[in-house]
């Protein structure tokens, strides 16, 4: 892991305490990237912020071989998790074929869709699950593993598939475990 002083002269726009970085963990657009209270980002993972920026919240974990791109602003809130290989995107080409495609392709023969993505506080992400622009998902959402996502997931739901769909209630008995945790913390 990355000491705190390596951390600090990476330039990032906000780090806060107890931060766990991998010398192993590819940064792009640091200046854009704010990170919260005790985060954890694991081996091989890349960050590229567009000028949106990337928000990593308190008490996150980033497994290994996760991917957060695009110029769209990427906000991971308190308590969120990508579990290994989970790929979150806020930009994306057009597939169409009425375009051209890829970063080589000069800007006026392209149509790239950007919008923004929000992991709620409590939404953890399941292994492979691909996350598209401009999806949503609200507080306490759980994603199961190689799902895609790609609109808004309602809170407290457990989604899973291509595309997700809801499957069934999540237990709200984190929340309980959320406050004890913040009372010792004090």
């Amino acid at each position: 892991m990355l000491s705190r002083n390596q951390i600090e002269k990476m330039g990032f726009a906000e780090v806060g305490d107890d931060v766990s970085i991998s010398e192993h963990a590819n940064f792009y657009g640091v200046g854009y990237i704010s990170i919260g209270n005790h985060v954890r980002i694991d081996d091989f993972c890349v960050i590229s912020a567009g000028n949106r920026g990337i928000r990593i919240g308190n008490y996150v974990h980033i497994a290994t071989h996760c991917s957060l791109i695009g110029q769209g602003k990427i906000t991971m809130a308190d308590f969120s998790g990508l579990s290994s290989r989970v790929s979150i995107y806020s930009s994306s080409d057009d597939y169409s074929g009425e375009c051209l495609t890829n970063p080589t392709v000069p800007q006026e023969y392209k149509d790239v869709v950007t919008e923004d993505v929000y992991i709620g506080r409590h939404a953890i992400v399941g292994t492979g699950s691909v996350i598209l622009p401009g999806s949503i998902l609200e507080e306490g959402v759980a994603v199961g593993a190689l799902s895609l996502i790609r609109n808004r997931c309602a809170a407290f739901g457990i989604y899973f598939g291509s595309p997700a769909k809801r499957l069934r209630e999540r237990s709200r008995n984190l929340l309980d475990l959320e406050k004890k945790l913040l009372d010792t913390d004090q």
